[in-house]
C-alpha cells in the first residue's frame, strides 16, 4: 500500500513563501494525476492544485483562489510532489495534504501552514 508523507509546513507572515513537500512510498506520479488538497476545521477538504504528467507534457490546474500564487510540481526520481506557495494569506492558513486527484490512496498526516502577521 503507497502511502504519503508531507512536510514543510509551517508558520509564514502574510506575503510570504512556504514550498510543501509530499513524498510517496513508491512511484505514483506517472499513474495518477495528483494533488494538493487543504482542510480547516469544519470544512471539507479543498483540492488547490493538480498535477498530471502526459505524455505531451505536465498540466498544471488550479482553483481561482490560489491562481498565480502557488505552483505545483513533482520530482518523479524522488517520488516527491511539491507544492509552491508564494504571497500566502491568512485564508491560506490549514492543514495540506497530497493524495491522487481522485484521492485514491489513504491519507497521510498532512503538514500544519499558519499565516499571521
Amino acid at each position: 500500500q503507497v502511502q504519503l508523507v508531507e512536510s514543510g509546513g509551517g508558520l509564514a507572515q502574510p506575503g510570504g513563501s512556504l514550498r510543501l513537500s509530499c513524498t510517496a512510498s513508491r512511484n505514483i506520479f506517472s499513474l495518477y494525476a495528483m494533488g494538493w488538497y487543504r482542510q480547516t476545521p469544519g470544512k471539507e477538504r479543498e483540492l488547490v492544485a493538480t498535477l498530471a504528467l502526459l505524455n505531451s507534457g505536465p498540466v498544471t490546474i488550479y482553483p481561482d483562489s490560489v491562481k498565480g500564487r502557488f505552483t505545483i510540481s513533482a520530482d518523479n526520481a524522488k517520488n516527491t510532489v511539491f507544492l509552491q506557495m508564494d504571497n500566502l494569506k491568512p485564508e491560506d492558513a490549514a492543514v495540506y495534504f497530497c493524495n491522487t486527484k481522485t484521492a485514491t490512496i489513504p491519507w497521510g498526516q498532512g503538514t500544519q501552514v499558519s499565516v499571521s502577521p
